[in-house]
C-alpha cells in the first residue's frame, strides 16, 4: 500500500491503483491538439490510432520529442486517455514526459504539435529538443 498526499487529503492506495493515478496524470491533451490530431488521422486514412509518445537522443539540447499516429502497441508500452484522447508511450520515455501537455500551435512560428514539459531544464530556440 502507498500513501498518496494532497494540498487537502491524503489516503492509501494500492500498486494498481496508484499507476492509474500516474497514468492519468501523464500527459495532458489539450483541445487544439484533440482537433487537429483527429484531422490529420482522418485525412491519412488512421481512424482509430492512438498517438503515440516518445523520447530520443539528438537535437540541439539532448533529447527530441517523437510523436506519431499507431494501431499496434508492445510490452513496453504505458496507455492512458486523456480529453477522449488514447496516447501511448514507451517504457523508457515515460519519466521524460510526466505532466507534459501537448497542445497545436498554428502562430507565426509555425504549425505543429507542442509539447509543454515541466521536467525540461533547456529547451532549443525551435522547441523540438530539449535536455533534463
Amino acid at each position: 500500500m502507498f500513501y498518496v498526499l494532497g494540498s487537502n487529503t491524503s489516503f492509501v492506495v494500492s500498486l494498481p491503483q496508484l499507476f492509474k493515478i500516474i497514468l492519468n496524470k501523464m500527459i495532458t491533451v489539450t483541445d487544439q491538439a484533440k482537433k487537429q490530431a483527429l484531422r490529420l488521422m482522418e485525412d491519412e486514412g488512421k481512424e482509430g490510432f492512438f498517438i503515440r509518445v516518445g523520447v530520443s537522443g539528438g537535437g540541439c539540447s539532448g533529447l527530441m520529442y517523437q510523436l506519431s499516429f499507431d494501431n499496434e502497441e508492445t510490452a513496453q508500452d504505458s496507455a492512458f486517455e486523456n480529453n477522449g484522447i488514447k496516447v501511448v508511450v514507451d517504457r523508457k520515455s515515460y519519466l521524460y514526459l510526466i505532466g507534459t501537455t501537448l497542445d497545436f500551435s498554428g502562430g507565426l512560428n509555425g504549425k505543429g504539435f507542442v509539447f509543454n514539459n515541466p521536467n525540461a531544464d533547456r529547451t532549443c530556440g525551435c522547441g523540438e529538443s530539449f535536455s533534463v
